[in-house]
C-alpha cells in the first residue's frame, strides 16, 4: 500500500484540468523518482513470473503505453509495483500533438476521451530518457518501447518513420511496440488493412533482422491494433502478423465507439475513447485473436482493466499479460498490486 492513499490526492487531481493533472502527476514523479518521496507512491511488487515473447516478466501487470509518452518516469512509475513498463509512442520528430483541450474525463462511465495526437519531445530525448532509467530494470522490470510515425509525414512514406524509431530504440528495448492503432493521427489506422500491413511489416522485419546480426541481441516485436476491427479484420491482421514472423500483438488501443457513453458531458469530443467502456469490445478483439492465432502466440491484453475482476476477465478471453492505463487514473497505485495478486491466483 503506498503511504498516502490514492483517494485522498484524487479528489484533488480530479478537480483540475485532465491533462493539467497529468503533467502535473508526472512531473512530481520525475523529479521524486528514486529518491525517499517514492514511498509516497511506491508498493511491493507481486512476484508471479511469466515467460512471453522469450522474456521473463515478474508479474503479469504492466502500464499501457501513453502515459509516460517521453520516458521520464519508468523508475518512478516502476515502484507502482508493475512487471514492465511501456513508454511512447514516440516519433522521430518532436511534435507538439493536437491543440488544446484534447483530453476529457467521463467519471460516470470510468472513462477518458483524449485526442493528444503522438504529443512527445522526440526520438532523441525519449532515448536519453529511457538510458537514465535503472533502477526498475535493475529489479528485473521489463520495458517496452512504442514507436509511431510524425503527423507531418505522408501515410505512403510511413514506414520511412518506424525504421527510424526502431534503428533508434532497438538497442535500449526489452520489446518493440508498433502503434498503428491510434484514432489522433489522421490515416494512421488505414495501416491495419491487409496490404499496408503486409509492407510495413516486411519493412520492419527486415530491418530488425539486419539490427538482430549487428547487435547479437533479438528484440521482441509488438503490433498494437484498434478496438474497432470486425472478425474478418482481425483474422487479417493475425495472418498478416504470423506471416512476417511478429512476436506478440498488443490488443487494444481506444476506441471511436460512443454506445456505452451516450448523452454523458463531451461524449461526442472527438478522439480515443478508453476506460471500462471499452473493455468488451477489447476482451471480443482478443477472444478473436486467440481463436486465430494459436495456444501460444503472446498478447497483450488492454483496455478497460478498472479492476482486478477486469484484469482476470483479459486473462479469461486469451491474453497474456494485462496493461493498465485509464484504470491507473481512476483506480491508483492500489489497483496495481490487486490485479497482480488476482493474476498470480490463476484468474
Amino acid at each position: 500500500m503506498p503511504l498516502v492513499p490514492y483517494a485522498l490526492t484524487r479528489p484533488f487531481l480530479f478537480g483540475l484540468d485532465p491533462e493539467a493533472a497529468h503533467d502535473l502527476t508526472l512531473g512530481s514523479i520525475a523529479r521524486l523518482q528514486n529518491t525517499p518521496a517514492q514511498c509516497l507512491w511506491a508498493q511491493p511488487r507481486v512476484s508471479d513470473p511469466a515467460t512471453v515473447a522469450g522474456l521473463k516478466f515478474p508479474n503479469r501487470v504492466g502500464l499501457a503505453a501513453g502515459l509516460d509518452k517521453n520516458g521520464r518516469c519508468i523508475d518512478g512509475l516502476g515502484a507502482m509495483g508493475f512487471g514492465f513498463i511501456e513508454v511512447g509512442t514516440v516519433t522521430p520528430l518532436g511534435q507538439p500533438g493536437n491543440p488544446k483541450p484534447r483530453m476529457f474525463r467521463l467519471p460516470a462511465r470510468q472513462a477518458l476521451i483524449n485526442r493528444l495526437g503522438f504529443n512527445n519531445d522526440g526520438l532523441a530525448a525519449f532515448l536519453a530518457n529511457v538510458q537514465r532509467a535503472q533502477s526498475f530494470r535493475r529489479g528485473g522490470g521489463i520495458v517496452g518501447l512504442n514507436i509511431g510515425k510524425n503527423a507531418a509525414t505522408p501515410i505512403e512514406r510511413a514506414a520511412d518513420d518506424y525504421l527510424t524509431c526502431l534503428d533508434g530504440v532497438y538497442p535500449h528495448a526489452d520489446y518493440v511496440t508498433v502503434n498503428i492503432s491510434s484514432p489522433n493521427t489522421k490515416n494512421l489506422r488505414a495501416l491495419q488493412s491487409d496490404e499496408a500491413l503486409d509492407a510495413l511489416l516486411s519493412a520492419l522485419q527486415e530491418r530488425r533482422a539486419r539490427l538482430a546480426a549487428a547487435q547479437r541481441r533479438n528484440v521482441p516485436m509488438f503490433v498494437k491494433i484498434a478496438p474497432d476491427l470486425d472478425e474478418a479484420q482481425v483474422g487479417v491482421i493475425a495472418a498478416t502478423l504470423q506471416k512476417n514472423g511478429i512476436d506478440g500483438v498488443v490488443a487494444t488501443n481506444t476506441t471511436l465507439a460512443r454506445d456505452a457513453v451516450q448523452g454523458q458531458p463531451h461524449a461526442e469530443e472527438t478522439g480515443g475513447l478508453s476506460g471500462a467502456p471499452v473493455l468488451a469490445a477489447s476482451n471480443r478483439v482478443i477472444a478473436q485473436l486467440r481463436a486465430a492465432l494459436g495456444s501460444s502466440y503472446p498478447i497483450i491484453g488492454v483496455g478497460g482493466v478498472m479492476s482486478a475482476d477486469d484484469a482476470q476477465a483479459k486473462r479469461r478471453a486469451g491474453a497474456d499479460l494485462v496493461q493498465l492505463y485509464t484504470g491507473l487514473i481512476y483506480g491508483g497505485p492500489e489497483l496495481v498490486g490487486a490485479a497482480a495478486r488476482a493474476l498470480a491466483r490463476g484468474g
